[in-house]
């Protein structure tokens, strides 16, 4: 009796352990064609795999346009898109040329999701770059030397703005500078110099500094002691009324060799605006005047001298410095980026305005003349 049922227990816990094992080969199974289904097997992740996949896709995408000649490489990048559904990212080849708006506020976004922390790391990573090849950029040392400055102001009641002294004025200036024409030709035949009440004044008085390159430099001084006259001194933008002596030089050129309003921007307290346009248009309107300075040289040696070192730059910063390189666009990127960074963006499409138009306030007036200096690259800023 003992015997059979020993045998029961060995028949019943046999076929128990046939199950278990059964079982286990069988879920060992799926787990395993599931695993091969989706790539995970041999110690692998589906999003590593789909991103190394993303990642090969965007090497292709460089090596094409690598091997395009220099110029057609100044028209062509690549940017990176993420896909909402998925979370994954791809690449797309863009037309600098020619870019959509959608394009525009892809990048932007992408460098500068908050301005205020993004934008210095944003700057530091383009002159990472330029770095990197060892490209120096130029540089500018202003020197004044002896510099004075003289002007006539009239005295007592004369300098008040009434009607008879303005109307004073305009008699004084037109028989003081009396011109005919005779045979087609101009001779100036004289000056009647009128008894005026004019004295001269000394505004600046052997003045002498230098101001260097790469440097912030604050001006302090009373008021009426020759701030603003120094500064338009040195942006060679002073009235030609006023009598100049000394030598105010950009690393050893004179102002009469070069056009200083190229490399130097004054911003003045007076804003001087179309009312018509808007910011945007404003804007865009001052970049295509004013040009794309030494951005497209400077690009075109650092893609050469990366091609020659085998560097891969970082897309987005690419896709940013050939778009602001490019000439004759009626609307840069230069464009979105400044009004951006200066936090125009809610005025963008509003009209600037004047004393006949409602426009914008007076503080992003005069933040709208800080963009447009900085639309135009200068190399010196002085306000």
């Amino acid at each position: 009796m003992e015997e059979g049922v020993d045998a029961d227990e060995v028949v019943r816990s046999a076929s128990s352990l046939r199950m278990s094992v059964g079982s286990l080969s069988r879920r060992s199974w799926v787990s395993a064609s599931v695993s091969e289904m989706w790539g995970v097997g041999h110690g692998g992740d589906v999003f590593e795999r789909s991103n190394r996949v993303d990642d090969d896709e965007g090497e292709l995408m460089w090596a094409a346009i690598e091997r395009l000649p220099t110029f057609e490489r100044l028209r062509k990048s690549i940017v990176k898109r993420v896909l909402e559904e998925s979370g994954r990212f791809n690449y797309d080849e863009l037309d600098i040329s020619n870019l959509a708006i959608n394009d525009k506020n892809t990048l932007l976004h992408a460098m500068l999701t908050n301005v205020e922390r993004d934008n210095e790391r944003f700057l530091r990573r383009i002159r990472e770059r330029i770095d990197r090849v060892a490209i120096e950029i130029p540089q500018v040392e202003v020197r004044f030397e002896h510099l004075f400055v003289e002007g006539d102001a009239f005295n007592g009641t004369r300098a008040l703005p009434t009607l008879l002294n303005s109307t004073m004025n305009a008699i004084e200036h037109l028989s003081n500078n009396i011109v005919f024409l005779v045979c087609g030709k101009q001779r100036i035949l004289g000056s009647i110099n009128l008894l005026t009440s004019k004295k001269s004044v000394k505004i600046l008085q052997d003045v002498s500094g230098i101001v260097k390159p790469a440097r912030l430099t604050l001006l302090l001084g009373p008021p009426r002691s020759g701030k603003t006259t120094l500064l338009q001194a040195l942006a060679g933008k002073l009235d030609r009324d006023l009598r100049v002596s000394g030598r105010v030089t950009y690393c050893g050129h004179e102002l009469s060799e070069f056009v200083p309003q190229r490399t130097c921007a004054y911003i003045s307290q007076h804003n001087l605006h179309h009312g018509e346009m808007t910011v945007r248009e404003t804007l865009d309107f001052s970049g295509r005047c004013l040009g794309v300075g030494t951005r497209h040289d400077l690009l075109v040696e650092l893609l050469r001298r990366e091609k020659q070192a085998g560097l891969k730059p970082d897309p987005e910063i690419d896709a940013f410095m050939k778009a602001t390189a490019v000439a004759g666009q009626e609307a840069s990127l230069i464009t979105d980026y400044v009004l951006k960074v200066l936090g125009l963006e809610i005025c963008a499409n509003t009209l600037v305005g004047d004393e006949m138009r409602r426009g914008i306030s007076g503080g992003e007036k005069k933040r709208l003349t800080t963009g447009m200096a900085k639309n135009s690259y200068k190399k010196i800023l002085s306000r």
